[in-house]
């Protein structure tokens, strides 16, 4: 990763930023309500993780057969993306209450989804919602080698397939979380000095990631193995398909906001600063998808209203859709772009189209 400074514009001649802002907070007092969440937000909560815990504690009382294990793994898998997208997300960016007390106790369910919420605040809260799409600054661009999401990243010859193997590499986020992601990025972040808030003690940050993810193996691999009245090697194959469900919803929701076709991938100029303010970089470099979709909308979190949330990703996703036609308008009042698919299958299509043109061989390679 880059650790040259980003200088984002600070010239908004026209003031899109500020007359946004004002009309945004003249909805919440006009209406009289929180910006964080309500009612609806709890209800989801109570959903997401009974779809999440409900089979693992079923499974401890009933002896089911085959079939019926694996349409259990598969919720959890779907209980697992939805506590991430709705609680877990929200939680970790303040938005889910006013209480800062609630908003850690909730942003704690990263540690049942086998992440950590230090790396996972810098990642997103930090680099992601800062630097968006910013290569060599923005992680979420980076897959290794073995995906290619810019242009400026290298090219490779099997590139040219990426846009039919990476979607057999999605489900694997979370087990990558598991096994190497997080304590690479610990080492990488701590050594960097990066936080959100307060930077931990390296002691303390690598007790709690050690301590956390030894309490999740005991707890989806040991008491299972004693506990289910099912083999080890099917509890082996039903943690992995949770995982890879989960990897494969949470990927392609967050991969359909910046990595598609009309989204833009800037860099800074020799002096590390940007064309535009921060605000305005955020509507060059996001997208919305499918948010007419009531289903879509309820489960993803609001993340399908994702020029909303990175615009204010202080306000809990279950202001989006109300809000949506403010920065949609205030956007086009200013002649600025807001870019939208209406449903998620185009969303689908612009990003893997986005894969196979980035998977092409640059044209300064061409001999």
């Amino acid at each position: 990763m880059n650790d040259k400074q980003i200088k984002f514009s600070r010239v908004d001649s026209a003031k899109f930023f500020r007359t946004l802002n004002k009309r945004v907070n003249n909805y919440f007092k006009e209406n009289n309500i929180s910006r964080t969440g309500n009612w609806k937000l709890h209800l989801k909560t109570i959903i997401m993780f009974a779809l999440y815990l409900g089979p693992y504690f079923l499974l401890l009382l009933v002896d089911m057969p085959w079939y019926l294990l694996l349409l259990s793994s598969i919720i959890m898998g779907v209980g697992m993306a939805g506590v991430g997208m709705n609680v877990m997300h929200d939680a970790n960016h303040g938005s889910y209450s006013s209480k800062k007390w609630v908003n850690k106790l909730m942003g704690s369910s990263m540690y049942i989804l086998a992440g950590n919420v230090y790396n996972w605040q810098v990642q997103h809260n930090v680099l992601h919602h800062t630097y968006t799409n910013i290569h060599g600054h923005d992680e979420d661009l980076e897959a290794g080698r073995i995906l290619r999401f810019t242009k400026h990243s290298k090219w490779s010859r099997f590139h040219r397939f990426q846009h039919i193997y990476s979607i057999f590499l999605y489900g694997l986020l979370t087990i990558n979380w598991v096994l190497t992601a997080d304590f690479l990025q610990t080492k990488r972040y701590l050594a960097r000095k990066l936080s959100y808030g307060k930077l931990p003690k390296p002691l303390a940050q690598w007790s709690i990631l050690i301590s956390t993810k030894v309490l999740y193996a005991v707890v989806w691999i040991v008491i299972p193995m004693i506990f289910f009245p099912i083999a080890w090697w099917q509890i082996l194959i039903g943690f992995f398909i949770m995982h890879y469900v989960a990897g494969l919803i949470l990927s392609v929701v967050f991969q359909l906001a910046h990595i598609v076709e009309d989204t833009e991938m800037p860099l800074p100029d020799a002096t590390g600063s940007m064309k535009n303010t921060w605000a305005i970089h955020q509507l060059f470099t996001t997208v919305n998808f499918s948010t007419k979709n009531r289903i879509v909308n309820w489960f993803t979190g609001g993340l399908n209203h994702q020029v909303e949330h990175h615009i204010f990703p202080n306000i809990s996703h279950i202001h989006y859709t109300k809000i949506s036609e403010i920065v949609k308008n205030t956007a086009r009042e200013f002649n600025l772009p807001y870019h939208e698919y209406k449903t998620t299958r185009k969303a689908i299509i612009a990003h893997f189209k986005h894969l196979k043109q980035m998977g092409m061989k640059p044209a300064a390679l061409t001999t």
